[in-house]
């Protein structure tokens, strides 16, 4: 039985069977190293995408806490120019009231001047002494040392304190840093 299957057909179909087995062998080591390179690869793809779940989370938070500085400093920007406007408005107030009372001490000293010019009794005691006509005892539009008319006086005034006080209310809030960041 050996001699009949040693004949070059039974030779030729040992040889194929061991090739064949020899293939199978080779697969069977290849689809090993396939299997272990795919786990390999799997495993790097989900590193890669835990990375870039990392990395857009870190950058979300990053544009949270920048947004969070953002609104903080523009509360502090806000709240400096709300106390530059408020300080700003107080003082030209309390200027102006000072010049209009100025303006009043000067007017009623003017005034009781005049008033009493009037009650003295030389000014018309005498009646060969003629006394001052109305318009050379002065009139209320009577030029002052500055030679403006008193109520011209009192505007320019305003308009100088107004003036300043915007000139020194746009150099401080040109002084406020929007860009500064509280520490």
């Amino acid at each position: 039985m050996i001699l009949r299957l040693l004949n070059w057909q039974g030779i030729a179909g040992i040889a194929a069977s061991l090739a064949l087995g020899v293939l199978l062998l080779i697969q069977k080591a290849e689809t090993r190293h396939w299997k272990k390179e795919s786990a390999s690869f799997e495993q790097l793809y989900h590193q890669e995408q835990a990375a870039f779940s990392t990395t857009v989370a870190d950058y979300r938070a990053a544009a949270a806490r920048a947004r969070a500085a953002d609104q903080v400093n523009v509360n502090r920007v806000a709240a400096e120019q709300a106390t530059i406007n408020r300080g700003t408005a107080n003082e030209y107030e309390a200027r102006l009231a000072a010049a209009r009372a100025d303006a009043a001490k000067l007017s009623s000293g003017r005034l009781r001047l005049s008033g009493q010019a009037a009650a003295d009794p030389r000014a018309r005691g005498d009646a060969s002494v003629p006394g001052l006509p109305a318009a050379a005892g002065g009139s209320p539009q009577a030029a002052d040392e500055d030679r403006l008319p008193r109520s011209d006086a009192l505007v320019a005034t305003e308009q100088a304190i107004q003036l300043d006080e915007l000139i020194k209310w746009i150099r401080e809030q040109a002084a406020v840093n929007p860009n500064q960041r509280e520490k």
